[in-house]
């Protein structure tokens, strides 16, 4: 059937409109680089722009005319078939229904086209190429039509898109080859670096059996808390057959991504033959492929030594330093004890170099000293000439040996009163350490810090010692060295002395150190003057820094800043893993044994310092005040000032806070006077730990004693029936009280442990009777006395107990 020109133009118009702005949408996406272009359809464009600036849209209109007219029962229906096949379901419906309502109309349209093509027969020879179009366009509609698809649809049909069970599907776009192959390029890339990692982490070892035959043996490093789908990707297992492994064997359930301790670690690789390398930290392998890569790639050359200058509290470590610098540190330092780790670079009049470290000497930097130790080329060990050999000496030495550490013996104080430098040699021979003069390896000094006696031969051996050494370092490597101390600085943030130990450390460099990342964003030497490069044996500050590491931790320069974040992501996330499991789990016999027990009392405390290497000393020295009756329990220690955050876990923990070498923000002052919340700042070690074991003594049961304070013979005793018996009494020693405790004897015999009833000298009752008197009593719940028997008087009294010293 035919339509009408109103209709067919309306029809025309809209598709034109659509089309244009489907046209200009895709147009514009081509502009920002969404999507391509299709070579097919940018050169259809380019000849449709053509013919729109050679044909103006008059002609365009004549020529379709004119085309109607020349077939008009073939090319009309044809034309109309080509636009609705294009259109949507509800215009196809709407052209339908006008359709019908204009058929009488038809004729008309006929003869106006007729009147058209012959105003304008000069366009008609240009219908044969729409002609061909309308005919391919036409033997589409008649398939649809032998396939029982009928134009005349109803509208509800059309308008869900559907037709006797049919649906109408939108051409699907083709799809970029381009980006196909760059995410196979990308999954294959991935899944060779991941090949990779695995064969850096396993390894075949020979080891020979009990027979002994060689067999290989398969080893894997593993990392505590590695994912179940982790080590079956490292032990080339099927992920399945490791959790029927640990549901059938070890009685567990377990999920693809949940993470295992390091014993079902274990047991597992045992079940597949394996065994395992636990690495210290994640990413080690990375960073061990790191130095073997650059091992041999850089010419090496001879660096000054690193020396730790160790011994007891107060023996001259800090005064031997400040000699040798020419500054008077001892002075800013609280209580002459230095309370931190400090790294110094020296030039020496020869124009030669030594790095000193200076460790604390009291009982609380265990932990800092054995740091110092592994840290240094050479340990000096400071003796007092006056004091000889004390424990913090023997622990030095112990850490020096554990090292594999040379030391060189170093007698203070050798001008001081008193002094005794033999006795102290004998002292050393005695722990094992005999010096040149007695026979012995080790190089000995007898120095004064006061006067610079022997300070000069002390700085010869220290080099002749670097000399048999031969140490080497490469500066062209990337850094690689280890933190001595590390604090929050206000206006710079965390701020970690480093001592690199190779390579060279730059600004703007990427590091990973311990748990945190981090960018060099400043370096400054001892002096606090800033420097660009610090090269091997040289200490630094560094700034740039996530977070403040612990005293110890290795510091690594890396590539990338992506590198080191991910890393340290990793490291965190192993970290709170270990944190949580950890954590004690109190179970009903835990429970049922305090109560047992009496109960243990806890003290619950917050440590904040401004020095990690600080902070963790004084927290092991508190936590080795607890008592099998009374505990403490570090619940947090952290660099920084004391905050909110800390007040408020102090108070809903009952802890106290305590602050070394910090102070409290102001807001947290206000809210501890508000939640009563005690806060003690201290500057030295050893009135904190006095102050906490005075606390802690508190806390402790308080001992029962005894005190016999007199003697009572009974020489009468008086039956009365509504009193008992009455025992007429002589003090023989001491006195006796109303409140006191007494003890029946008889014969050498305890018979009775209580108390009096009543106590009456003739008829009135007194408080007290003393030696040589008489007096009259009655015993509470006993009756059984005879003439002759004793009565010990005696007295309870508390007595507060103390923690033994360790």
């Amino acid at each position: 059937t035919a339509i009408s020109d109103e209709v067919y133009d309306l029809i025309v118009d809209k598709f034109q409109r659509e089309k244009e702005q489907a046209d200009q949408l895709h147009q514009r996406k081509v502009r920002q680089g969404l999507v391509e272009e299709e070579p097919e359809k940018a050169e259809e464009e380019k000849e449709k722009d053509a013919e729109a600036e050679a044909e103006p849209e008059s002609v365009v209109e004549e020529t379709a005319e004119a085309v109607t007219t020349k077939s008009v029962p073939v090319v009309e229906e044809a034309a109309k078939d080509d636009e609705m096949k294009d259109l949507t379901p509800e215009e196809i419906a709407m052209a339908a229904a006008a359709e019908e309502e204009q058929q009488e109309e038809a004729p008309t349209r006929e003869e106006k086209s007729k009147e058209r093509s012959q105003e304008r027969p000069e366009r008609v020879d240009e219908g044969d190429s729409l002609n061909e179009k309308a005919q391919k366009k036409r033997k589409a509609m008649d398939m649809l039509k032998k396939q029982g698809k009928d134009t005349q649809l109803s509208l509800d049909k059309l308008i869900r898109g559907e037709s006797d069970g049919q649906t109408f599907h939108r051409k699907k776009k083709k799809k970029n080859k381009k980006d196909s192959v760059n995410q196979a390029e990308i999954q294959a890339t991935i899944k060779q670096t991941l090949a990779d990692q695995t064969k850096k982490r396993r390894k075949k070892v020979k080891k020979k059996t009990d027979s002994g035959e060689e067999i290989e043996v398969n080893v894997i490093k593993i990392t505590e808390f590695m994912s179940t789908q982790d080590l079956a990707n490292l032990m080339e297992i099927p992920v399945n057959e490791i959790i029927k492994t640990c549901m059938l064997d070890l009685k567990m359930m377990v999920s693809i991504n949940q993470r295992l301790d390091l014993d079902t670690i274990r047991l597992l690789a045992e079940n597949y033959n394996f065994e395992i390398e636990e690495d210290e930290e994640f990413g080690s392998e990375y960073i061990e492929e790191i130095i073997d890569e650059e091992s041999g790639d850089f010419d090496e050359i001879t660096r000054h030594p690193v020396v730790t200058v160790m011994g007891h509290v107060d023996h001259g470590k800090t005064s031997l330093l400040d000699y040798i610098r020419r500054e008077n540190v001892v002075a800013g330092e609280a209580g002459s004890i230095t309370q931190h780790i400090g790294a110094y670079e020296v030039t020496l009049d020869n124009g030669n170099k030594i790095t000193f470290l200076d460790t604390p000497g009291h009982e609380a930097f265990t932990a800092m000293r054995a740091r110092g130790a592994q840290a240094t080329d050479i340990v000096i060990l400071i003796v007092a000439a006056d004091d000889g050999l004390m424990p913090q000496t023997k622990e030095a030495i112990d850490h020096a040996r554990a090292a594999g550490v040379p030391m060189i013996i170093a007698i203070s104080k050798i001008d001081k009163e008193g002094s005794n430098p033999d006795r102290v040699i004998q002292q050393l021979a005695d722990y094992d350490i005999l010096v040149e003069d007695w026979g012995g390896k080790y190089q000995c000094a007898r120095i004064s810090s006061k006067s610079g006696a022997g300070i000069d031969d002390l700085l010869e051996k220290i080099l002749l010692e670097a000399e048999v050494l031969e140490l080497k370092a490469a500066p062209g490597r990337m850094a690689r060295g280890v933190v001595i101390e590390s604090q929050v600085v206000k206006g710079k943030g965390s701020v970690a002395t480093i001592l690199v130990q190779d390579g060279t450390l730059r600004v703007g460099t990427p590091f990973v150190v311990g748990q945190y990342s981090g960018k060099v964003k400043a370096m400054f030497d001892e002096r606090q003057h800033e420097v660009k490069e610090a090269g091997p044996a040289v200490p630094v500050q560094v700034l740039g820094l996530e977070g403040t590491p612990q005293a110890g931790d290795r510091f690594i320069a890396l590539n990338s800043i992506a590198q080191s974040k991910d890393i340290a992501l990793r490291r965190q996330q192993l970290k709170r893993e270990q944190d949580f499991r950890q954590i004690r789990k109190v179970t009903l016999d835990d429970i049922s044994h305090d109560i047992s027990m009496g109960g243990i009392q806890e003290l619950n405390i917050i440590v904040k310092g401004d020095v990690d290497g600080s902070v963790e000393a004084l927290s092991d020295s508190l936590i080795k005040l607890s008592h099998e009756e009374v505990k403490i329990n570090v619940i947090r220690k952290a660099v920084g000032p004391i905050t909110e955050s800390d007040v408020i876990l102090a108070s809903a923990s009952g802890a106290i806070i305590v602050g070394f070498h910090v102070r409290p923000q102001p807001n947290a002052v206000d809210l501890a006077e508000y939640e009563e919340v005690e806060i003690r700042i201290y500057k030295i070690v050893y009135d904190a730990i006095a102050d906490i074991k005075n606390a802690l003594e508190g806390m402790l049961r308080p001992e029962i004693k005894e005190n016999n304070v007199g003697e009572i013979e009974i020489r009468e005793v008086y039956k009365i029936s509504r009193l008992g018996n009455i025992a007429g009494c002589y003090v023989t020693r001491g006195s006796v009280k109303r409140e006191n405790s007494i003890r029946l004897i008889r014969e050498g015999v305890e018979l009775y442990d209580g108390k009096l009833s009543s106590l009456k000298r003739f008829k009135d009752d007194v408080k007290e009777v003393k030696e040589g008197y008489e007096c009259g009593l009655t015993i509470d719940g006993f009756n059984d006395i005879k003439v002759g028997d004793i009565l010990e008087v005696y007295e309870t009294v508390e007595v507060a107990r103390k923690l033994s010293s360790n």
